[in-house]
């Protein structure tokens, strides 16, 4: 299992100031992308994960310098969600850098938008999902009948598309779910981006056979050290 970093992005910097030497008291604070992405990259990240929070509000892509500066300054492949709804926006962002783009949930009640989005980002896009099935109820589906998460993956197999982030997967009452996703959908590259604020949960999402563990909060405050969870994840459960 991969460990990525996340970083969020509003107004061109880190939404958490990172600090790297909090505990040690070396280093300065830095809110600066760029240079978060960089000591990630230096500490073995393979594949950072940025957040456009003012592109997600505003529908398109916004914090482009900012992406523009992390493709500048290390070379690990960069995955940008918020805002990367369209085939346009999408050509955007990798205009600036991005490898990767994950688009919203919105796009699977629009099937020709969706695979328009998916041949301009080819085998390098995924759609965010959250698999609660409180949230599933909640969400302002454009179908007559309300879809289960089965039918939703059943969807994207249908469509070609292999990778799914899903926005929440930590707790231990989904972890029967992630494993039973990996088992009936072998051909889904499945990603967790929340609910894990511990090494217990690392270890729990390795052991449900998830591909990557995106951590923004907890890797930047210090919950969470990388290198020691990248190595949980690389044992064998």
């Amino acid at each position: 299992m991969r460990i990525v970093p996340s970083i969020d992005l509003e107004k061109g910097r880190s939404r958490i100031v990172f600090w790297p030497g909090a505990s040690t008291g070396v280093g300065a604070p830095t809110d600066q992308p760029a240079r978060i992405a960089r000591h990630f990259v230096d500490h073995g990240a393979t594949l950072i994960h940025l957040v456009d929070f003012d592109g997600a509000r505003a529908g398109a892509p916004q914090n482009l310098a900012a992406i523009g500066a992390v493709a500048g300054l290390v070379a690990t492949p960069l995955q940008v969600a918020g805002g990367v709804d369209s085939p346009e926006a999408i050509q955007i962002v990798f205009a600036t850098g991005a490898t990767r783009v994950v688009v919203g949930t919105s796009l699977l009640d629009e099937p020709e938008l969706l695979t328009a989005c998916a041949r301009a980002a080819g085998a390098w896009l995924a759609v965010g999902l959250d698999p609660r099935p409180e949230r599933l109820s909640q969400f302002p589906w454009k179908r007559a009948v309300q879809p289960s998460l089965d039918d939703l993956l059943q969807q994207l197999v249908a469509a070609g598309i292999s990778r799914v982030v899903m926005s929440h997967g930590g707790g231990t009452s989904e972890l029967s779910r992630l494993s039973e996703i990996g088992q009936r959908y072998p051909s889904i590259e499945v990603s967790v981006a929340g609910g894990v604020t511990d090494l217990d949960g690392v270890r729990r999402l390795r052991d449900a056979g998830v591909s990557a563990l995106i951590l923004g909060e907890a890797l930047l405050s210090g919950a969470i050290d990388f290198e020691e969870a990248q190595a949980i994840a690389n044992q064998a459960g």
